[in-house]
């Protein structure tokens, strides 16, 4: 397995590791060892708590990519737009979370402070809840309509939210299994090649990988499955 070969295939750049450690050492560890088959590495709320905000610029240095900050802004209008602004003065985030239900001038002002640099994503539903899929896809178009260039979405849903936003708005589905791994706490899952071929853009894939015996191969064959799926997916709609 090299490494340097990895890097280059079609695929990693969809795949989205989240961090979920509770601390930079442990973080910085973690994206060594994957940043040749992970184009985007996820900070959510445990290790930003630990370790700040200067977390995220570190990890941008290590690993050579943009950083997903999954802190799920969910308060007023104006409080959302000033911490999205403080956001937007950290280098290297790619995408930010913000609750899709928090209302329109809550995600305008998430879209506001973020700026041009970062694309809000709104939070449809958490995979951990059941849901009914026509509520999922009402909330997406609602994040649409205020302005959201991105959404999450579970895999359960992504068929339906991709044909109510089109295709020019970014859906990441978080809950993706390959066949086989444990569902863990997420209710609603589903797996690398289908969720591609529903329409999803990128895959938060966490415990198949950092619980595997050999976590980097674990995470080389995920990158060969969504480049496939990629491949399936565009001969189709020749």
């Amino acid at each position: 397995m090299d490494p340097t070969i990895a890097k280059g295939q079609p695929g990693r750049d969809q795949l989205i590791f989240p961090l979920d450690v509770p601390d930079l050492a442990t973080a910085e560890s973690w994206v060594k060892r994957l940043a040749p088959w992970v184009g985007t590495f996820k900070v959510g709320l445990e290790l930003f708590s630990a370790a700040g905000p200067a977390a995220v610029e570190r990890l941008v240095d290590v690993s050579g990519t943009r950083v997903f900050l999954d802190l799920k802004f969910h308060d007023i209008p104006a409080t959302v737009e000033r911490a999205a602004r403080a956001v937007s003065r950290l280098a290297g985030v790619r995408f930010l979370t913000v609750i899709a239900g928090g209302g329109e001038e809550m995600l305008r002002g998430a879209i506001r402070g973020a700026g041009d640099e970062i694309r809000i994503l709104g939070v449809t539903r958490l995979t951990s809840r059941p849901a009914d899929p026509a509520s999922v896809v009402a909330v997406a178009r609602g994040a649409v309509e205020a302005g959201c260039p991105g959404l999450v979405c579970s895999g359960a849903e992504v068929a339906a939210v991709r044909e109510a936003v089109g295709a020019a708005i970014e859906l990441v589905c978080p809950g993706v299994r390959p066949p086989g791994a444990d569902a863990g706490d997420q209710v609603r899952v589903a797996g690398v090649a289908e969720t591609i071929a529903a329409g999803a853009d990128f895959l938060v894939v966490g415990r198949p990988i950092r619980d595997a015996s050999e976590p980097e191969r674990s995470a080389e064959a995920i990158c060969d499955e969504i480049r496939v799926a990629l491949e399936l997916r565009a001969n189709s709609g020749e």
